[in-house]
């Protein structure tokens, strides 16, 4: 089986707002499989926006996973993502996960992985996937640069990623806090 590409997430929080995107392509080796794939979703009631690269089942399992672990410790992010990381690295069936978690809140933004990972970037621009350094380069850019919203500064920085990226579309869902 040929290894299957998916995704760019893109998050960015500028000036009291956190807004995310994915693109749409999945590709398996060198066809696109589906053009409008979500991957990106809100949890614990809209406070929380998570975005996942990798296998759909894994990224989804993550996502419930993390969805629990948000509702065992009232919602903060870094607790249930911290308590999430150490059981995905743990667990033998976690482990052979294959997906890269981001999430996000007002204060929070992390970058989760099944090696233990939980990072939180020195900038609010965080960026996994296949076109995920074009989007961060761009995204970066952009934030230091102009004086455009975080909106306008992901919807950029993903349309720049689609461009550069085979593995990237411009199929991109959005979701924001406030």
């Amino acid at each position: 089986m040929e290894k299957t590409r998916s995704t760019t997430i893109c998050v960015v929080r500028k000036d009291g707002k956190t807004v995310i995107a994915g693109d749409g392509q999945v590709t398996l080796g060198h066809t696109v499989m589906k053009g409008t794939a979500k991957k990106i979703r809100k949890l614990h009631n809209g406070k929380i926006v998570v975005g996942f690269a990798g296998s759909a089942a894994d990224g989804l399992a993550l996502m419930e996973r993390l969805e629990e672990k948000l509702n065992k410790f009232g919602g903060n992010l870094l607790k249930a993502s911290v308590e999430l990381a150490k059981d995905w690295r743990m667990d033998r069936s976690l482990r052979r996960l294959e997906a890269i978690l981001v999430a996000a809140d007002k204060e929070n933004m992390l970058l989760l992985s099944g090696n233990g990972d939980v990072i939180e970037p020195d900038e609010p621009i965080l960026a996994i996937g296949s076109g995920g350094e074009y989007a961060r380069s761009a995204a970066i850019a952009l934030y230091r640069n102009t004086d455009l919203p975080a909106r306008k500064i992901v919807e950029e920085a993903m349309k720049i990623a689609g461009e550069i990226c085979i593995y990237t579309n411009q199929n991109i869902v959005i979701e924001e806090l406030e």
